[in-house]
């Protein structure tokens, strides 16, 4: 089984973006186990070897990746990929000025700790400028977001990026057209393990989060673990199908 873990910040808040480091902890001990291999991104899609692999990703440059992450990862000789909102380093999440009551407000990493962070290894990608839902852009707007991001990073650290994620895993074809010619791997929060032959612009991933409670990460693979994935992805579609339905329902109110 092939798949590519997300994670967000390592705290303890219990939001829906949170993994407590304890829990990360574990799921460091259980990866540098040798029982999966753990891969950098760019290298999962095209991976032919057979056995168990994961490629970790980190969205939105927490401070925490610096200091929960960075050390554990360094330790035992993990890649990684932590994602770049590049118009907002070194301030918060709350993208575009507003809060969400559901999530807490966190510090972002800055240029020079994530100059550091590339120096020391880690791979940096682009997660938009501003971490705006991309459904709900077009065109100029579109392309500085997303090529823009690159721009911005390639400027600050040295290197342009070659990987992407989509804010809140929204597509549109005009976006994945535009992340296809200009970066050469992207995620999704689609959630489910890899099937075969991926499109390497929109790669699924599973979310660390569901796997808070002991041993859950350690199940990697077998049957309950994939049925497990699927009963939350089912569930996920459905309330996605609901929040559609109602805001439909306003809008014709």
């Amino acid at each position: 089984m092939k798949a590519v873990l997300m994670y967000h910040s390592l705290d303890d808040s219990g939001s829906a973006i949170s993994l407590d480091p304890k829990t990360f902890s574990s799921h460091v001990r259980w990866l540098a186990s040798g029982l999966v291999r753990v891969l950098p991104l760019e290298l999962l899609p095209g991976d032919a070897e057979d056995g168990d692999a994961v490629a970790l990703t980190f969205d939105d440059a927490f401070t925490s990746f610096e200091s929960v992450a960075a050390p554990l990862l360094r330790e035992h000789d993990l890649p990684a990929t932590v994602f770049v909102v590049s118009g907002r380093t070194g301030g918060t999440n709350s993208w575009g000025g507003v809060t969400d009551p559901r999530i807490p407000t966190l510090q972002l990493l800055d240029w020079e700790a994530i100059g550091k962070l590339c120096r020391d290894g880690f791979t940096i990608g682009a997660h938009t400028r501003t971490h705006p839902r991309l459904g709900s852009l077009s065109g100029s707007r579109l392309t500085d977001e997303i090529a823009g991001s690159a721009v911005d990073i390639e400027a600050h650290v040295g290197a342009r990026p070659t990987s992407f994620a989509y804010p809140y895993g929204e597509l549109c074809a005009e976006a994945i057209e535009c992340v296809r010619n200009n970066y050469g791997y992207a995620c999704t929060t689609d959630l489910r393990v890899f099937s075969g032959d991926e499109d390497f612009v929109m790669l699924p991933r599973l979310d660390a989060y569901y796997f808070r409670t002991p041993a859950s990460i350690e199940a990697w693979g077998s049957p309950a673990f994939l049925r497990s994935v699927r009963r939350r992805a089912f569930a996920r579609r459905v309330r996605s199908h609901i929040r559609e339905r109602l805001q439909l329902g306003k809008g014709i109110a």
